[in-house]
Order: C-alpha cells, then sequence, then structure tokens
C-alpha cells in the first residue's frame, strides 16, 4: 500500500492555503496569518478560526432575515444576537430562514473540522496533522459556505456585508417579531 504524502506537512503550507482563498474572504480571518506564523499552538488557529465561522453564520441569520424578509434590521440584529445557536439548530435555522440546507457538502467539511474542534475544546490532543486538515477544511467550508449563501440571496457572510440588504422598505417591529417567531427564532 502506498502512503500519500500529507498535502499540509507545516504551517507554511497552510498560509500558502489561505492565501489561495477569494481575497474578500481572508479580512474575515485578519489574524490567521499572524497565528499560524507564531510559536502559539495549532489549537489556538482553529479556535480562532470556528469563532470567526460562528461569527458569520451569525451575521448569515441576520443578513438573510433582513434582506430576503426585510426584518427590522436593528430588532433582527437584537433578537439574533441574543438567540442560543447550537450546530443544529443553525442548520435548522438557516434551511427555515434560505429554504434550503446548508449545502452538504460544506456540512460535510466543518463537520469533519468540528470533530477536531471538539477534541481540542475537551482536553484531548489530536495530532498535529488531524489539527491541520481541520484548519484546511475550515478554510474550504468558509469558500463554499459563500458560494452557496451567495447564490441563495445575494451577499457573501465571509466578507464586506456593508449595503447587503439594498434600500427595500423594512417591516414594523411587530411584524418582523412575528417573521422571526415563524422561522423559528427564539423570542424573549
Amino acid at each position: 500500500m502506498q502512503v500519500m504524502p500529507n498535502p499540509f506537512p507545516n504551517r507554511n503550507s497552510l498560509q500558502r492555503h489561505f492565501e489561495s482563498l477569494p481575497a474578500a474572504i481572508q479580512p474575515h480571518f485578519e489574524h490567521f496569518p499572524a497565528l499560524i506564523q507564531s510559536e502559539f499552538p495549532l489549537e489556538v488557529c482553529l479556535a480562532y478560526l470556528f469563532f470567526r465561522v460562528e461569527l458569520a453564520h451569525r451575521d448569515t441569520l441576520y443578513c438573510g432575515v433582513v434582506k430576503l424578509h426585510h426584518a427590522d434590521s436593528p430588532m433582527a440584529r437584537r433578537i439574533i444576537q441574543n438567540q442560543h445557536l447550537t450546530r443544529d439548530s443553525f442548520k435548522t435555522l438557516f434551511e427555515s430562514l434560505f429554504g434550503q440546507p446548508v449545502k452538504p457538502s460544506a456540512a460535510e467539511k466543518i463537520r469533519d473540522a468540528e470533530s477536531i474542534r471538539d477534541k481540542v475544546m475537551h482536553g484531548s490532543e489530536p495530532t498535529e496533522a488531524k489539527m491541520r486538515q481541520a484548519i484546511v477544511d475550515v478554510l474550504d467550508y468558509t469558500k463554499e459556505f459563500n458560494d452557496h449563501v451567495f447564490s441563495l440571496s445575494g451577499f457573501f457572510p465571509f466578507g464586506d456585508l456593508r449595503g447587503f440588504h439594498g434600500r427595500g422598505e423594512r417591516l414594523s417591529k411587530h411584524t418582523t417579531r412575528l417573521v422571526l417567531k415563524g422561522l423559528g427564532f427564539n423570542l424573549p
């Protein structure tokens, strides 16, 4: 049996992979280049990536509600910021909001990386190779997720969100509450 060489054998290969991402995604992870080239362990890089992914997930829900359903922006922001999001609840809300699930190939990439992230966060010590692969999977997920959301709604969650909703009129606060509740958000 022939052993395939690891395509990401070191931190420099991770840096090159990051640099191969679309230029619009890279600013979302502005500290990644410094972290990957630092003496911090890969666990720190992986935690940072997941922090930024989860931020983009919230932004995806917020932008989707405001752009596609014309929700009142401040109210939508407040409710989504206070929403307890788990992996499963994000998937459920995403499907409710956009009318289809997260693209299966993207979901698989992030699922693989999440299993390594969970091991790290719960005190297990995955190998460096597994952590490097998890980092690559997260970076690949961002591109695939970005493209999928753009095809559904016209905005990139891992990118500059200025002007994402255009000039359309927004719903009243009361109607926004009803829309958010109907989509499955927990309201105070």
